[in-house]
């Protein structure tokens, strides 16, 4: 039995083309999205032909530029007032630590005498700091000591400021002396130990 011959209507094969015309085109505008980043598909701009970014707002320009650090006339001012803070602390911390370094003073009078007793008790007068067994500066290194005018009835002692310690110039120099029973404490800017009363107070810290 022969089989009838296959034939295609005209609107069958008509229909087939566009389906292939579409399918093309897909593939193509596919490729041109990979390669390119356009979209013509959907009508999505390339980006040679995007749009312009717009323009900046104030708020913006004003926050870039605050990241962007500070001005010439913005650190001159903060180092003008930063001047004026040190010019106004420095002097009160460096005095802080002059009347700290005073009590090194103190402590070495204070060993000073109690080795002078000792050594007064065995024998018939006070003595050097050599023969009570003193050291010639105090325990920070901040003073030197002098012994003067030992005798049986008393002695002086005298602790003058050194190194950095000495631009403590009005309690430079710190006198104590023993004569019997009685101590008195004396200071001054020179070995004259003249201070007046409130000055001498507040060197010896009394």
């Amino acid at each position: 039995m022969n089989s009838l011959p296959q034939t295609t209507c005209p609107a069958h094969r008509d229909a087939d083309r566009q389906t292939e015309r579409r399918a093309t085109s897909l593939a193509v505008a596919a490729l041109r999205f990979l390669a390119t980043g356009c979209a013509p598909i959907i009508n999505a701009p390339c980006p040679a032909t995007a749009a312009p970014p717009l323009p900046r707002t104030a708020g913006l320009t004003t926050t870039r530029r605050s990241a962007a650090g500070f001005t010439l006339i913005e650190m001159m001012i903060v180092v003008s007032i930063a001047g004026i803070l040190s010019s106004i602390a420095y002097p009160s911390f460096t005095g802080q630590i002059q009347k700290v370094r005073r009590t090194d003073a103190v402590v070495a009078a204070m060993q000073v005498q109690w080795a002078q007793e000792r050594w007064r008790s065995n024998n018939p007068a006070y003595g050097s700091l050599a023969q009570i067994g003193m050291a010639a500066g105090s325990p920070a290194g901040h003073y030197t000591l002098q012994v003067n005018d030992a005798s049986a009835g008393g002695y002086d002692v005298l602790a003058t400021a050194n190194g950095t310690q000495a631009r403590d110039t009005n309690c430079a120099f710190l006198k104590l002396s023993t004569q019997g029973a009685n101590t008195v404490y004396a200071s001054g800017p020179d070995a004259s130990t003249a201070n007046a009363a409130a000055a001498n107070r507040q060197c010896w810290s009394l």
